[in-house]
């Protein structure tokens, strides 16, 4: 039982790392200039490290001493996590464009008629080779760490699993597997909610005084402090990793020494281990895509702040989840179930899923209007060209959204026309801005709050929590028969082999491709991309639309 607490702890602490990345991961494109392609990338390349090596170990499962494996594995974990802070440490401070003069730069974004082009702080200066350089740096680093953390997991799960189940009694098994995986579950949703709390707090803190920071949580362009989560979590990994130096290798007795491609085609030629399997693959390929991505989801459709966005996913939808799986696993241990039963038990979960889960391609927002994006009040109009900022010489490049009196969005200052910026004296923030030439008030010229529009449909955010958390726990009620199924239907000496298939299995199918599909799904929604030395960077704005539905 000690050592389901600490296999418990360990994971926990193991998800929080991976699960933390996917928590900021809107934010590390932001910082950095990623495309959902990359980022998605990004996000399921610590499964490559993992599938590399994840059936010979396993196949070893019965051989070396197991816990003392998962220790080192666990170091591995934790030195992953300290190197994607690293990217934080290397690079400069963050730079937004502005509408006020600042210690980055004393040009500004408003509406500046006569000068030509002048807005400095917009041109191609980040573009040096250093800079391109340093981009490069940054993804070699989180690419390098991802796959440590990948290798670092390896021994992690099957080990432990295998080894519960070789020293648990029959009856016991499914109930601490039940609590191991609902740990799994919780890891996620820790690190969602610890997302949560570090993105609240401003990128640069260690770098930049709090007055000097212009932007609020609510800005499009403000990035969190990204870097903090993954200095917490790689600490707790390291404490977690000391227990398993300490346990006994102390195994049952040894099965006769045994043929590794024998036995990889003895299970793969096995009708219930194949198919459980394959489902599972469908099931987690869309999670993988689903835990990447809902943040920035979330953040997209209802307009909430990031850290907000992964508060809802780490408090109401992983619990779901959760709850879910332990449920399964009670039904299991109370009905002590057939093989038959438990398939069944799967099928009406998943059908049950698809009923609610339906609705939720209706429960969303259109994109708001952007002017000279997704909005223009003559039909046929040039990019950008909007006629009321000719002769502010506005830069392609800004990006500071304002929204406008007359409730559309304009993409900075100097495309609506605004000549006047108004500051408030006490924090040196914006509170409007005016005398707007595209801002049309009878006649007169409007004005612009800073800040997007937002997409103004706040009242289908709780169906749409309500719904999504509700088919999330029937979809993992099938979770823990599911396992079952494949546990009892082998032969027992297979069992860490088999194990180590089902988990390559569903990395190489499911979770490596699934966020990187995903990624690339979200990309072809984009309508506006920030352009970085002439290269798409991060896209500005989607087609709500089209993101819900693919």
């Amino acid at each position: 039982q000690f050592f389901v607490f600490c296999h418990g702890l360990l994971q926990l602490s193991q998800l929080l790392v991976s699960g933390y990345l996917k928590s900021s991961i809107s934010t590390i494109e932001r910082r950095y200039g990623l495309s959902s392609q990359t980022s998605g990338l990004l996000a399921s390349f610590n499964e490559v490290g993992n599938t590399l090596l994840i059936v010979f170990i396993s196949y070893f499962g019965s051989r070396v001493h197991r816990p003392r494996f998962i220790g080192c594995g666990a170091i591995l974990v934790s030195l992953a996590g300290f190197l994607m802070s690293l990217p934080h440490f290397i690079t400069g401070p963050y730079e937004y464009d502005q509408s006020i003069a600042s210690m980055f730069s004393n040009t500004t974004d408003l509406c500046q008629p006569g000068v030509p082009g002048s807005p400095g702080n917009l041109s191609d200066a980040g573009c040096t080779p250093h800079a391109a350089r340093e981009n490069h740096e940054v993804l070699l680093v989180m690419f390098i760490a991802q796959a440590l953390l990948g290798i670092g997991g390896v021994p992690i799960q099957p080990f432990g699993i295998s080894y519960i189940d070789d020293f648990a009694s029959e009856r016991n098994s499914p109930l601490y597997l039940g609590i191991l995986f609902s740990v799994t579950v919780i890891g996620p949703g820790v690190a969602f909610m610890l997302g949560s709390a570090m993105l609240s707090f401003y990128v640069d803190i260690d770098k930049v005084a709090g007055d000097d920071v212009q932007l609020t949580s609510k800005d499009p362009r403000w990035v969190g402090a990204w870097w903090l989560g993954f200095l917490v979590a790689a600490s707790l990994v390291a404490v977690s990793a000391v227990p398993y130096f300490f346990f006994p290798r102390e195994m049952p007795k040894e099965v006769g020494e045994r043929d590794f491609p024998v036995v990889l085609l003895r299970n793969l030629r096995h009708p219930v281990f194949l198919l459980v399997v394959l489902a599972q693959v469908n099931l987690s390929a869309m999670v993988a895509g689903l835990a990447t991505f809902m943040g920035k989801f979330l953040e997209r459709q209802f307009s909430l702040t990031a850290s907000l966005a992964n508060m809802i996913i780490g408090a109401v939808n992983i619990p779901g989840a959760m709850v879910g799986i332990v449920v399964g696993g009670a039904i299991l241990k109370r009905f002590q179930m057939s093989l038959r039963q438990c398939s069944a038990m799967c099928v009406l979960g998943m059908f049950l899923c698809l009923l609610l889960a339906f609705p939720l391609l209706f429960l969303g927002c259109p994109t708001q209007k952007v002017a000279g994006v997704t909005y223009s009040e003559s039909s046929e109009f040039e990019h950008y060209a909007l006629e009321c900022n000719l002769q502010c010489n506005c830069p392609e490049k800004a990006y500071n959204p304002i929204c406008g009196s007359n409730n559309i969005e304009y993409i900075s200052p100097c495309s609506a026309g605004c000549r006047v910026v108004n500051i408030n004296a006490d924090n040196n923030s914006v509170l409007n801005y005016t005398k707007c030439s595209c801002i049309s008030e009878n006649g007169l010229a409007g004005f612009a709050k800073p800040g997007t529009c937002g997409t103004g449909c706040s009242h289908l955010f709780l169906p749409f929590v309500v719904l999504s958390c509700l088919a999330g726990i029937l979809a993992s009620i099938s979770h823990t028969p599911s396992f079952m199924l494949i546990l009892r239907s082998i032969q027992p000496e297979d069992k860490s082999f088999a194990v180590g298939i089902q988990f390559m299995l569903l990395r190489v199918l499911a979770w490596m491709p699934g966020p990187v599909l995903y990624g690339s799904a979200i990309d072809t929604t984009c309508i506006l991309w920030e352009k970085k030395c002439d290269r798409k960077a991060a896209c500005r704005y989607y087609d709500n639309n089209l993101f819900r539905q693919r």
